[in-house]
């Protein structure tokens, strides 16, 4: 290759700051990380630990990360920012209230069933920011980012149903939360039921909260007209 073609090659391409380098690499490294995070949680990580139960060596993860708090929150950062988008297609593809039903009951039962042990390392996480300081802020907004996935879901539900929800934004998130929490307890104990009970829950809670309002009889007798 020339001297003009390998400019012309490289004429389009920006250089990566030094600060974007690092951060692409702690991207790399709280993935990697992930599933030894999810199997050992967070009482039993460390570091070394962390270090023995992958490729990359202990003073690899240290340069890139000042303690195991700062490795947990990176990894269950960026594993929450996909959760996020999970029901995003049967929210933008569904044309009726029972199609976005079956494709939001099919993708909960879905990632309990594959990321089981994943989704515990987050609920691990938000009860240590009852203790650790250092985790308060961002399971705060992990949590904020949760919610706002469950009322989208529930905003296209109130399109298709044209009933408003019965529950505001935050009350939802709780109940919805409550209910997959509850199962994945159940499913990580070895319930092969956990999954299909809590499908039933949801979709019984979701037609409660889109139920059309029952009118009321009115109390007081209409006065007969005088002849």
């Amino acid at each position: 290759m020339t001297t003009h073609a390998r400019v012309k090659k490289h004429a389009g391409r920006v250089p990566k700051a030094p600060a974007d380098k690092f951060a692409e690499r702690r991207a790399e490294l709280g993935e990697a990380a992930l599933t030894t995070l999810a199997t050992l949680g967070y009482a039993r990580t460390s570091l070394r630990e962390i270090a023995q139960n992958s490729e990359f060596s202990h003073g690899v993860l240290h340069y890139y990360f000042s303690d195991k708090v700062d490795l947990i929150v990176c990894s269950v950062k960026q594993y929450k920012a996909r959760c996020v988008t999970r029901y995003d297609h049967a929210v933008d593809t569904a044309t009726t209230y029972d199609e976005l039903m079956e494709g939001f009951l099919q993708s909960l039962g879905d990632t309990l069933q594959g990321e089981g042990h994943v989704h515990r390392l987050w609920y691990d996480l938000r009860s240590q920011a009852l203790f650790e300081k250092a985790f308060h802020d961002d399971v705060v907004q992990i949590d904020k980012s949760l919610e706002d996935m469950i009322w989208r879901i529930m905003s296209r539900f109130a399109e298709l149903s044209g009933q408003a929800p019965g529950l505001p934004p935050s009350a939802c998130y709780a109940l919805f939360d409550g209910l997959f929490l509850q199962a994945l307890l159940k499913h990580l104990s070895g319930d092969t039921k956990a999954i299909a009970d809590m499908q039933a829950d949801v979709r019984q809670s979701i037609e409660r909260l889109f139920a059309a309002p029952k009118a009321t009889p009115s109390t007081t007798a209409p006065r007969k007209r005088r002849a």
